[in-house]
């Protein structure tokens, strides 16, 4: 039994059903009242210098910042959330997903606080969930612009490449961030990650081995050592007077010393 199964007998009860509603609710809720009122959004985004200052709030307000886009667009920013994340709280159940939610939540957040006065985005949290979705359905087909199918598994890779990119070419901010982004994607499934990385290793190793038994020949003259490779058309055969397998070709097969352990021993 895992620590998360553990865990989850102990604290299941205590699960939030339905979180991906609720995050979306709430990025709806603020994101009428900027249209309404605008200016509101600066007031929930995560700045820790201002979390030391007193505004404790931003810890958690940070997760309902809506996407500043058009309502159509936001609108299909929201549907894909909602897809992925409920997809993977009926794959887990909502202990499991709120595990997953608080640890990227808690990577996010005490990643910000390495560098306090730049503002953390909730959208890395957001692209842990479309990598865990990706892990676990990668032949899902999203349909861009409703005409060209694409695998989720190619988006997913984009993805990685992108946070590669970060890591590599971007400021501080950014590679921490990144880091914190998929640390919960490391505590679900980095040991899966590590046995595939290794049952591969294994198979390889099995078919470079099957390759070269395949190059191997398999019968050889025991005097000129031409093979069956080098000579297709020569006929091998083994003689039934030497002790053990030996093979000659047509040549040498009524042609040489019969090997004994006899001739062995008089020889030494």
């Amino acid at each position: 039994m895992t620590l998360l199964d553990r865990l989850e007998r102990r604290f299941g009860r205590w699960a939030v059903p339905n979180v991906t509603i609720g995050l979306i609710l709430g990025q709806v809720f603020v994101y009428v009242m900027e249209m309404i009122e605008p200016g509101r959004v600066p007031n929930l985004a995560l700045v820790p210098k201002l979390v030391l200052e007193g505004e404790v709030w931003r810890v958690f307000s940070f997760v309902f910042e809506p996407p500043l886009s058009s309502p159509i667009w936001a609108f299909f920013f929201w549907y894909v959330f909602y897809l992925l994340g409920t997809a993977l709280e009926q794959t887990w159940g909502s202990f499991r997903y709120n595990v997953y939610i608080l640890i990227g939540w808690a990577a996010t957040v005490a990643a910000s606080f390495l560098v306090p006065e730049a503002p953390t985005s909730v959208g890395f949290l957001q692209g842990s969930i479309f990598l865990a979705f990706a892990w676990l359905y990668p032949d899902f087909v999203f349909y861009i612009f409703f005409v060209l199918p694409v695998k989720v598994k190619w988006l997913a890779l984009l993805a990685w490449i992108g946070y590669f990119m970060q890591l590599a070419f971007g400021d501080t901010v950014e590679r921490v961030l990144v880091l914190a982004s998929i640390a919960n994607f490391l505590v679900f499934f980095g040991k899966g990650i590590f046995l595939r990385m290794r049952i591969g290793r294994r198979r390889m190793v099995e078919q470079a081995d099957r390759i070269r038994s395949k190059q191997q020949s398999r019968h050889q003259c025991s005097i000129c050592g031409i093979t069956e490779r080098t000579h297709p058309d020569e006929d091998f055969r083994y003689c039934s007077k030497c002790e053990g397998t030996h093979c000659y070709c047509s040549a040498h097969l009524r042609n040489h010393e019969h090997i004994s352990s006899d001739a062995e021993t008089a020889k030494r």
